[in-house]
């Protein structure tokens, strides 16, 4: 199992347009500040699956050479989390997406030219895609009314990927997450800012923490960090980026 991260930025992306912060000027310098927004990539031998696709899908898949998608998890309905599934026009034909019902509905419905074909998945219930278990746990992302998590097993190991989320995970879904050797989580803003439907970087190791997650790395990040290199040496902070890979065998 190999999980690559696609995108680490935010529903603007890292530089956001008409900032020149240095987190902005930095990635404009095709650093690891240059952030392209949340999607992430799971590959096995029998193939490739997307957690959510970026409206910088095209890019992102350009860049790891991937020609063909056998699945799509979308977590929610929010277009940083979706946008990019349009890229697949005359690239793909039926293309199998999963989620939770009203999300793959609502999404299906905003690309309906595409005809996705849907798989409903409900909460902390497993299914099978590309030789691993992927299932959904409930996370907390308002407006959104369920919003996911995902959380995949090759038998052996587990990767956690909390979703965009609050730090009221329900104790329900904190157990069913419980010791992932990789837990992949929300962390949009530097631990001394607050903020409404996603965790600061404090909020984020804290749920990290609770579950006892082996490793960690922090990702759907904004430009309010520092850039990349200054903030990991200072501060220690596992931040993710853009193409960053984990392999588990």
């Amino acid at each position: 199992m190999k999980i690559t991260l696609l995108g680490t930025g935010d529903a603007p992306g890292t530089p956001e347009i008409g900032c020149s912060c240095a987190a902005c000027a930095d990635a404009k310098n095709g650093t690891k500040s240059n952030r392209t927004r949340f999607s992430i990539l799971v590959q096995t031998e029998q193939g490739n699956v997307l957690v959510d696709t970026s409206p910088d899908m095209r890019i992102q898949l350009l860049r790891a050479n991937i020609g063909h998608i056998d699945g799509v998890i979308w977590t929610h309905g929010h277009y940083d989390h979706y946008g990019g599934f349009p890229e697949f026009y005359r690239i793909q034909r039926e293309v199998h997406v999963y989620g939770y019902p009203e999300t793959v509905d609502y999404i299906s419905e905003m690309v309906h030219f595409l005809e996705p074909v849907k798989h409903y998945a409900n909460f902390y219930e497993p299914f099978s895609l590309i030789g691993l278990e992927f299932s959904l746990f409930e996370v907390v992302h308002p407006p959104e009314t369920h919003p996911a998590g995902v959380m995949i097993s090759d038998g052996k190991n587990k990767v956690v990927i909390s979703g965009d989320s609050e730090k009221d995970i329900s104790e329900k879904s904190l157990e069913y997450i419980q010791n992932p050797d990789l837990f992949i989580v929300d962390a949009i803003v530097p631990a001394h800012m607050e903020v409404n439907k996603h965790m600061n970087s404090k909020q984020a190791l804290e749920i990290a923490e609770k579950i006892r997650a082996k490793r960690t790395v922090l990702t759907h990040l904004g430009h309010f960090y520092k850039p990349h290199d200054i903030e990991v040496k200072e501060n220690k902070l596992p931040l993710g980026y853009d193409g960053m890979e984990f392999e588990f065998e």
